[in-house]
């Protein structure tokens, strides 16, 4: 058995060599596609590491550039509002002269103490039985306008000169008329200065913001055409104008953008002056300058100023009431009209629009007999077509129609009332309750005093209204011109208004009229776009005003 068992494996040796062999190469090579494939398994899973790795560093590269830009706009608003805030404050200036009305009230003063020096060096008058109280009072209340108030260049005139023409006298007034003038025109001075430094700060936020989001888009479609191959980001444009014009490599188109500023430098400014003038002499009309006046009331009375300027109610805020009479078949028919509460104080109306350029110098005259210097608005009718407004998919037309989107939406009335808030507060509760009131500023008491000492002097202490009134004109210079400007560095405190323009710069949507008419309505270009920022899923209701409280909402959650 042995035997036999041990010829049979001598006689098959080969064979089981053979097959040993076999079963070995086949161990082996399988051995050896399997750590290939693990090793390609392993190449891959690391090639979309790098490969997710790459486009994770793109994005955090492209998001911290699109934050350096977003506050690098952010301080350019600041600086051109700065710039731009002296034109309309010497206009405000020029056309409420407060430091000429002090002058002749010091001119009536220095003639009635004249004729009383004269009279008691006659020995008809006995120095006892004169006012002087009244006249002291007199005396320290203009003193406190000379020495804080300013005189501004433009308001110097010749003696004896109405309005800069020579030998033209000024209509005489008593000293009561003048008293009464001093009050409206300080008062409503500094409040206008106030609303147009609230109003300048949102339009250029707006304005600058806009432009610097098509800036960005444009950078970031250059970044991405310059490979096609690269999968990281993905744009498609669907706009029929051309890639530079819509993303606002047009500088011209810019320039003129920004120039719209002048409406409200140069006339958005006199119908907010008539607005604040209205209140002022509402409120402020019966109060006599030696009256003694709380801080609380003074509170009270700048908030009732506010009310009737921009209404008491959010619908009051952003719209502004109206009627009109009319006869229709020998029936007569009264209507109400509701119009924008502060787009025609920013923006000019679409047929005048062409003529802000021209005065703005963006435009030539186009004939020698149309004068420049003619009075705005022109006496013949302004043209009904732009050569800009021809088409409303111009890149121009464009963007004023999303600023007047953005001015009339609700979210731009609730900013502008934060700013407002803010820089009157910084006005009463922090001047005027410091120089007037000699109370210590809040923000300068510590927390510790602020508990053990209730804030009980701001009720009880009391300061003529001649005094605060020479405190509101010295501000007035401070407002339109300080350095530092207080006023504009409250407003950028405010945080809302930081949200605010992110809202505007990261909003990748974009509206044209359909048709050639201004009423043809509205529909969304949509774009899709894969930018390296924090996405907001924003649904579409159809206008441009929904869209955009829907990205409010989403951000302030």
């Amino acid at each position: 058995m042995i035997t036999s068992t041990r010829r049979w494996l001598r006689r098959n040796r080969t064979n089981f060599a053979i097959g040993a062999g076999v079963l070995g190469v086949g161990y082996l090579a399988g051995q050896y596609v399997l750590s290939k494939i693990a090793e390609t398994r392993q190449r891959l899973s690391e090639d979309r590491v790098a490969k997710e790795m790459s486009v994770a560093l793109v994005a955090l590269g492209l998001k911290m550039h699109l934050r350096r830009r977003f506050q690098q706009n952010q301080e350019d608003c600041t600086i051109t509002v700065l710039a731009l805030l002296p034109t309309a404050a010497e206009n405000i200036l020029q056309a409420l002269p407060v430091e000429r009305i002090t002058q002749d009230l010091q001119q009536k003063k220095a003639e009635r103490l004249g004729r009383s020096t004269g009279t008691l060096d006659g020995g008809s008058l006995n120095p006892s039985s004169g006012p002087s109280s009244v006249a002291d009072e007199d005396g320290r209340s203009l003193a406190s306008f000379q020495s804080e108030g300013y005189v501004h260049t433009s308001q110097i005139t010749a003696s004896g000169s109405s309005n800069g023409i020579p030998g033209a006298q000024r209509p005489t007034k008593s000293k009561a008329q003048l008293w009464n003038d001093l009050k409206i025109s300080s008062i409503t001075r500094a409040f206008t200065l106030l609303y147009t430094l609230s109003l300048l700060t949102l339009l250029t936020r707006v304005q600058l913001n806009l432009l610097g989001r098509r800036n960005y888009l444009s950078s970031v479609v250059s970044m991405a055409s310059h490979s096609p191959q690269d999968p990281t980001i993905s744009l498609e444009n669907l706009d029929d104008d051309l890639a530079e014009q819509t993303y606002g490599n047009d500088f011209e188109t810019n320039r003129k953008f920004l120039t719209f500023s002048w409406w409200l430098l140069h006339r958005g400014w006199r119908d907010v002056t008539a607005k604040v003038e209205t209140g002022v002499k509402a409120v402020f009309g019966p109060l006599n300058p030696r009256e003694d006046i709380h801080l609380e009331k003074l509170s009270a009375l700048i908030l009732e100023v506010r009310r009737k300027v921009e209404g008491a109610t959010p619908e009051e805020r952003r719209w502004e009431a109206g009627s009109i009479s009319i006869t229709v078949m020998s029936c007569p028919a009264h209507f109400h009209l509701r119009s924008h509460k502060w787009l025609p104080y920013l923006l000019p109306p679409q047929d005048q629009e062409e003529l802000v350029l021209r005065e703005s110098g963006m435009l030539k005259t186009p004939s020698p007999t149309q004068s420049a210097s003619v009075p705005f608005p022109p006496s013949s009718p302004a043209p009904t077509s732009p050569p800009f407004a021809s088409s409303t998919t111009t890149p121009l037309r464009r963007l004023i129609d999303e600023t007047s989107d953005l001015i009339d939406s609700p979210i731009f009335t609730q900013i502008l009332t934060l700013l407002l808030d803010t820089t009157f507060s910084h006005l009463t509760d922090h001047q005027i309750r410091t120089e007037a009131y000699t109370l210590p500023d809040p923000s300068s008491i510590p927390p510790v005093q602020e508990v053990q000492i209730p804030d009980l002097d701001s009720g009880l202490a009391k300061a003529k209204l001649a005094n605060i009134l020479a405190v509101v004109t010295k501000q007035a210079h401070a407002i339109g011109s300080g350095v530092p400007n207080r006023y504009a560095q409250a407003i950028e405190g405010v945080k809302e208004l930081e949200a605010f323009a992110a809202v505007i710069y990261s909003s990748h949507f974009e509206f044209e009229a359909l048709g050639e008419g201004v009423g043809s309505g509205m529909k969304e270009v949509s774009r899709q776009e894969e930018i390296p920022m924090e996405k907001k899923e924003v649904g579409v209701v159809g206008a441009a005003t929904d869209v955009f409280e829907d990205v409010w909402g989403k951000i302030t959650g």
